[in-house]
């Protein structure tokens, strides 16, 4: 194995040993220190995991790969979200430890997420042609992806209304992700443009790539299993121990440990030309978020001993409500397959404002504000509105709209 190889793997091999060690020795640390080892271990594995995820499109032809990739990029936030959604099923009080989960993945991948892509994507374009860039062209595909992300935000609406995850939802948001995958599965097939680690384990000859990225989606997955239960713990107990909200831990830290590696991939792609396809990858993983994560909770729920429905208090129904119409104003502003400069300064802004603006009251301003800006560009984006919620249930090649300028368009 070459170095250029070796070092990355053997770092996060490091990373992750001394979280495993007190995993089975069975060492009580503190729950600050718990947390730093046990997070070291999610990130190391996220990174291990998004390596060899984008590897294995060598081997998977066709859109699947993509949808694949988005979901198992996320799966650390997986873990620790469904542990959460299991615990409550018999102590409720983990129920807000799991929407906090969700929806601070949730907001986070679009407001941080989508927004920095895009303002790097446009500021590096900028630095190479010295003309002033006002958008990011998407690819005429991404209609599909934007499609099943417009319905089921339209879906989500139905949490914050019924205060509640009920089983059934989660069947139907369960079902919607598997005819998601069918989908795209039947999208044309592109040659993967790999970076990095990736693309060294790609360039890899065929019988010895393909036993290494099986190693490596073992090895990142156990070491994710393992450590989900005292990552989670430790969250809580540190929070309790430093006097700070352990809702507020489990809804920005968590996440932004899980989702580390796949913002660091989409940015990677931006900033080597490839805007496009960042943006893509994360809104499959928000359809990922909003169909596969939201419906397997209320299901590990019932595994945990819990009812057939998820109940939510009044500050979760709050955080839903907030994501829910975050999520709007992210498809509506994207419905012509353009993603304006404005759109990623105001997801950004109003990201960042939730952190100024704390408490019930200013969770409905922002909600409010969401939703005015949405209804706006819903207005500006009508003639797409149609074709975009059509997009899923076309067949491969019909299309009723314009096709876009290619991905690497700037206006």
């Amino acid at each position: 194995m070459s170095p250029k190889l070796l070092r990355p793997l053997a770092l996060c091999g490091v990373l992750a040993v001394p979280a495993l060690v007190l995993r089975f020795s069975g060492l009580a640390p503190s729950p600050v220190l718990g947390l730093l080892l046990s997070g070291m271990a999610v990130v190391a594995s996220s990174f291990v995991l998004a390596w060899a995820a984008e590897a294995a499109q060598v081997d998977i032809s066709g859109g699947l790969s993509i949808a694949i990739l988005a979901v198992i990029a996320v799966l650390p936030e997986y873990a620790v979200d469904l542990y959460f959604a299991y615990t409550a099923g018999s102590n409720p009080e983990y129920v807000a430890y799991a929407a906090a989960n969700m929806t601070g993945s949730n907001r986070l991948l679009l407001g941080l997420g989508w927004s920095l892509v895009v303002v790097v994507a446009l500021a590096l374009v900028k630095r190479r042609t010295g003309k002033s860039v006002r958008e990011l062209t998407l690819e005429s595909g991404n209609r599909v992806e934007l499609g099943f992300l417009a319905i089921a935000s339209m879906i989500a609406f139905l949490v914050p209304a019924t205060g509640q995850i009920s089983l059934l939802l989660g069947f139907a948001l369960l079902g919607f992700f598997v005819f998601y995958l069918w989908k795209v599965s039947r999208a044309e097939a592109e040659e993967p443009d790999l970076v990095g680690t990736a693309a060294t384990i790609g360039g890899l000859p065929k019988h010895v790539r393909r036993p290494l990225v099986i190693a490596l989606f073992v090895f990142a997955a156990a070491v994710i299993v393992v450590c989900a239960e005292p990552f989670a713990h430790s969250l809580i107990e540190t929070g309790t121990q430093l006097g700070i909200d352990q809702f507020l831990l489990v809804q920005w830290l968590a996440p932004l440990a899980s989702e580390a590696p796949e913002f660091i991939v989409a940015i990677l792609f931006a900033v080597r030309g490839k805007g496009a396809n960042a943006i893509g990858t994360l809104i499959s993983a928000k359809v990922n978020q909003w169909t596969l994560l939201v419906g397997s909770l209320p299901v590990a729920y019932l595994l945990g001993g819990g009812g057939t429905a998820l109940q939510l208090d009044a500050r979760q129904v709050e955080e839903f409500l907030l994501t829910a119409t975050q999520t709007v104003l992210g498809v509506a502003a994207l419905l012509a397959l353009r993603f304006p400069r404005w759109t990623a300064w105001t997801l950004l802004g109003l990201f960042a404002a939730q952190f100024a603006l704390p408490g019930q009251t200013a969770r409905y301003v922002l909600c409010g504000s969401y939703a005015v800006i949405a209804i706006a560009a819903l207005i500006r984006n009508r003639h797409h509105i149609l074709p975009t919620l059509a997009a899923p249930f076309r067949r491969q090649g019909e299309d009723s709209t314009a096709a876009p300028e290619p991905a690497s368009a700037v206006r």
